[in-house]
C-alpha cells in the first residue's frame, strides 16, 4: 500500500529498516528524514485531519518550543480501565511548558504517537536510547534536563488505542519498576536536587513509598525527614530518620520536598498544602509518580 502511494507521490518514500526493533526504527527514520519537523504516529491509532497542520503552525509560531503534543482520547471504550483513564485525564491537563517541566517526574506527559518535534534537537539530544526503560519517557527527560521546552495543544487530535496486548501492559520496559528506575536516574542528575541535596525531605513514610524512593537514595542522597499525616507514624524514626507532620515544613529555611504519594487525589491535596505554606512547584518541591 505504501509503495502504491509512493509511486503516485514523490514526497512518499518506503524505507526498509536494516535492524529490528522500535528504537532502531525510530532512529533510522530520524536519520533518513529530510524535513526539520518529525511527527510520530502508531499504526493502530487515529489522528484528527487537522493534527499535523495545527502542530506545524504551533512550532512555526513558537520557535522556543522543541516538541509539541496534543490531548488524546482512549478507545475503544469497553477496554479502558480506571488507572489508564485517570492517567489520560492527568496527561490532558498537563499543557504548558512550565506544567510539563514541573510535573515530568509524575508520569510521561505525552502520548508518544501524539508528538511532533524538531529533528535537529532530538538528534543533538542523542535520539532514542535502547534499554530496560520506556524509550519515549527517557527522551522527554533528556530534553528536559538539556533545557528544551515542550508543550501540548489543548485539543484532542489523537485517538489512542487501548488493547490487552498493548506494549505498556506486556513489555517489562514499561513496568512500575522500570519507571521507578528511570525517574531515579534522572532525579539524581537534576540540578534542582543537586543544589539542595542536603535539604531533601520525602513526603510519604509508607512501606511502598520508601521502596520506590530507595533507588534515589542508593545514589548517595540523604533524607532529612519523612513527612506523613498518619499520627501513628509521626514521632517515629525510619532508617534513623524522623517522621514529622506537614507542619514541620513551616520553617524559615525551606527544605526541598519530593512528594512520592502516588494517589492523584491525595497528590492534589498535598500540592495545595505545600503552596499554602509558600512552597513553589518546580522550585521547592517536585511530585514523583
Amino acid at each position: 500500500m505504501v509503495q502504491q502511494y509512493a509511486n503516485c507521490d514523490k514526497r512518499i518514500r518506503l524505507l526498509h529498516n536494516p535492524h529490528p526493533g522500535l528504537v532502531n526504527a525510530l532512529n533510522f527514520g530520524l536519520m533518513q528524514a529530510t524535513s526539520p519537523l518529525i511527527a510520530r504516529m502508531d499504526a493502530d491509532d487515529l489522528m484528527d485531519q487537522q493534527r499535523l497542520q495545527l502542530q506545524v503552525d504551533y512550532l512555526q509560531q513558537n520557535k522556543i518550543i522543541t516538541l509539541v503534543g496534543c490531548q488524546v482520547r482512549l478507545f475503544p471504550e469497553t477496554l479502558i480501565q480506571a488507572g489508564y483513564r485517570e492517567y489520560v485525564r492527568w496527561q490532558n491537563q498537563c499543557l504548558d511548558p512550565d506544567e510539563i517541566t514541573a510535573d515530568i517526574y509524575i508520569e510521561s506527559p505525552f502520548a508518544h504517537p501524539s508528538v511532533m518535534f524538531r529533528r535537529k534537537a532530538i538528534i543533538e539530544a542523542g535520539g532514542y536510547r535502547e534499554g530496560m526503560f520506556p524509550e519515549d519517557y527517557d527522551l522527554w527527560f533528556r530534553l528536559y534536563l538539556a533545557g528544551y521546552r515542550m508543550a501540548k495543544l489543548p485539543q484532542i487530535l489523537l485517538d489512542w488505542r487501548e488493547s490487552e496486548n498493548r506494549t505498556s501492559r506486556q513489555d517489562p520496559r514499561c513496568s512500575r519498576d522500570a519507571f521507578d528506575r528511570l525517574r531515579a536516574h534522572y532525579l539524581a542528575r537534576d540540578p534542582l536536587l543537586l543544589a539542595r541535596r542536603d535539604e531533601l525531605v520525602i513526603w510519604g513514610a509508607g512501606r511502598k513509598t520508601r521502596k520506590r524512593c530507595q533507588r534515589l537514595l542508593e545514589q548517595g542522597f540523604q533524607v532529612k525527614a519523612w513527612v506523613d499525616i498518619d499520627p501513628r507514624k509521626i514521632g517515629n524514626r525510619l532508617q534513623g530518620i524522623p517522621v514529622v507532620s506537614p507542619e514541620w515544613l513551616l520553617q524559615k529555611s525551606k527544605p526541598f520536598v519530593l512528594v512520592y504519594v502516588a494517589n492523584h487525589g491525595a497528590r492534589d491535596l498535598i500540592r495545595q498544602e505545600l503552596e499554602d505554606m509558600g512552597y513553589r512547584r518546580g522550585v521547592d518541591y517536585l511530585m514523583v509518580g
